[in-house]
């Protein structure tokens, strides 16, 4: 575990700390990023907004669900952090905001999906206000937690790097 201090941007993977992180991590082969916005690391970018440019504008569950069993080396995971960001999210782009966007089940859902798609010794990285990741429960180990501490009143950014365990 590591902390860093940086300036906090809506743009996660521009954070000059978490960057790097990323970067000591990033594996060769298929990376996807389901909230991309306007990062161009992964491979396959998705986002709800259409305004971003990325290759698809599918809910990130079904982003997700397109891609095969064991298929993707690395997923880079930083999904609105509370209940409060997806509602705002849900309602910018129209959509419906109910039980199922805004509980755990939203969540879940997302890393049962990852849990399916990542290759066995495959990476994610996750962003958040919490260093949950994605969990031993869906099979993932902790390899580095990094701390980005932003100061003042804003909440500090988590992220966790974690590998796929061998079934």
């Amino acid at each position: 575990m590591d902390r860093f201090w940086a300036m906090p941007s809506r743009y996660t993977f521009e954070i000059k700390p978490i960057r790097e992180l990323l970067m000591q991590y990033m594996p060769r082969g298929l990376v996807i990023d389901p909230f991309a916005n306007r990062s161009k690391i992964a491979s396959v970018t998705n986002d709800l907004d259409t305004g971003c440019d990325t290759d698809y504008h599918l809910d990130a569950t079904d982003f997700l669900a397109m891609f095969q069993d064991a298929s993707v080396d690395m997923v880079l995971y930083d999904p609105p952090y509370s209940a409060r960001q997806v509602s705002e999210c849900y309602r910018k782009m129209g959509r419906t905001v109910n039980m199922q966007t805004t509980q755990n089940s939203y969540w879940r859902k997302h890393k049962e999906q990852i849990r399916r798609i990542v290759k066995p010794n495959g990476l994610v990285l996750s962003c958040g206000w919490n260093s949950g990741g994605i969990g031993k429960k869906y099979g993932f180990e902790p390899l580095h937690i990094r701390l980005v501490a932003h100061g003042g009143n804003h909440n500090d950014t988590i992220v966790v790097v974690e590998r796929r365990m061998e079934n």
